[in-house]
């Protein structure tokens, strides 16, 4: 069973159902919908098509003070070239910055592949120098390292996004751009009725400088390597990811490597070494989730793309070890879920199964990367959806809270489900007779079949 999650970004190349049933048998556990592009109505078809294929988490990527190039259509420029942008240009940005603009000032253009530079302002248009041969394209992202924007953290069309996430019960929002807490706040005020949980994207300087403030009040980080090499000495970008994903698995955060990770699978059947080498490292570092994007969303294997993602991920995860050390105490489930490790290092346990409302034991569980299958037993479907996007971590919906006996109901269910065979020994865990918050406070170890005997009786 593949520990790994795998988020795929739906676009042309995977909007068909049986594109992304396809997609899901080869092991998908979450889709993410980018909303530079397309409508609401095709966001809701896509909802709509991913929810009859099966329990996917789905997560809806909105643009924020991300800065983007708003083209008609695809035009060619070349070196020496000047171009205008402006409101009454035919090429714009998505925000009106003209006014924090300065002669001089590098501008980078769809992950600095396009290198431009402000030579003149007039008329409310910035007159750009182009530096080499590219193609602008609409919707390109644009970096701009020597300035810190002031852009606001939320637009119209992601207000109108956001209550549509919530009118479908999406399980995660992801900010671009993430540049504070007060960003991650903003948008959590907004998501103030729902269960929706928040990925903070980290991809400027200002979201990097500002990591721990911002990791402290979101529910997950996406480490979006494209925007981040930009902004960042690209040399440095390595480190960088091993030094955030670790800082995530510390806190029990949901972690998503994204951006590149098999970049030539947009157009070549099979991936190059060196993508095969980062997407393992990614694992290695202790990545919860490795993200596909043009792959899926317009390359012309997104099936293939996928498949060679888990088969590297399942190669690779019996030499992912435990890097989490926990020196002072937190809370009850924390304290448990180090001892839950200790105790799966030295017994010969099979499984662990974590009795769960909101997901958090499970999470604390999964930091400490076991061995072991952890099933996360739960009587939400949202919580069961969210964990679908944590590392190692199998959600199943049951309600224990209804039964009286919850260890050997929830062991009978899950035998007749499969997932636990009568001779193994399975680590329980749960949060009995509290109210306390992240309060999981019993440790139980039994063979499956002694439990089968006990419900029987």
């Amino acid at each position: 069973m593949k520990k790994t999650k795998i988020l795929c970004t739906i676009g042309p190349s995977s909007i068909s159902k049986n594109v992304q049933k396809k997609m899901y048998e080869a092991g998908i556990n979450g889709v993410r919908i980018n909303t530079a592009f397309g409508s609401l109505e095709e966001y809701e078809s896509i909802v709509k098509n991913v929810r009859r294929i099966g329990e996917i988490s789905i997560l809806v990527d909105i643009k924020g003070p991300e800065l983007r190039i708003k083209v008609p259509e695809s035009r060619p420029v070349k070196k020496g070239e000047t171009v205008y942008l402006g409101s009454e240009s035919e090429l714009s940005f998505n925000h009106d910055i003209y006014d924090q603009l300065e002669t001089g000032d590098k501008i980078l253009i769809d992950d600095a592949m396009l290198q431009t530079e402000v030579v003149g302002k007039k008329d409310k248009q910035v007159q750009l120098l182009v530096k080499n041969d590219w193609v602008l394209k609409d919707g390109k992202g644009v970096n701009i390292p020597t300035k810190t924007l002031k852009t606001p953290c939320l637009n119209e069309k992601d207000l109108r996004i956001i209550e549509f996430a919530k009118e479908n019960e999406v399980e995660y929002i992801a900010l671009s751009f993430t540049r504070n807490q007060a960003d991650v706040l903003t948008l959590r005020e907004k998501l103030a009725d729902s269960e929706i949980g928040i990925v903070a994207k980290i991809e400027n300087l200002q979201g990097f400088e500002n990591f721990h403030e911002i990791l402290s009040e979101a529910d997950g980080i996406m480490i979006a390597r494209g925007d981040l090499g930009v902004e960042l000495p690209l040399e440095q970008l390595p480190l960088i990811q091993k030094q955030m994903i670790g800082q995530c698995n510390q806190q029990g955060k949901t972690v998503i490597t994204a951006t590149e990770m098999l970049e030539s699978m947009i157009e070549n059947p099979r991936p190059t070494r060196a993508e095969i080498s980062d997407v393992a490292n990614a694992v290695l570092d202790g990545t919860d989730v490795l993200m596909l994007s043009g792959e899926t969303a317009i390359g012309k294997y997104p099936v293939e793309s996928v498949l060679m993602m888990t088969r590297i991920a399942e190669q690779t995860e019996p030499y992912v070890v435990n890097r989490v050390t926990e020196e002072k105490f937190q809370n009850i489930s924390r304290s448990i879920s180090r001892a839950i490790w200790q105790v799966t290092e030295t017994m010969p346990i099979d499984k662990v199964v974590a009795l769960t409302r909101s997901g958090y034991t499970a999470r604390m569980i999964t930091r400490f990367r076991l061995t072991q299958p952890i099933i996360a037993v739960t009587p939400s479907k949202v919580s069961a959806r969210k964990l679908d996007l944590n590392y190692g971590v199998h959600p199943i919906v049951f309600d224990y809270m209804k039964k009286k006996d919850h260890i050997s109901s929830t062991a009978k269910m899950l035998f007749s489900k499969g997932l636990v065979k009568s001779e193994e020994i399975v680590l329980f865990s749960a949060g009995f007779r509290t109210s306390t918050i992240h309060a999981s406070n019993m440790i139980e170890v039994h063979k499956i079949s002694d439990l089968l005997e006990s419900e029987t009786g």
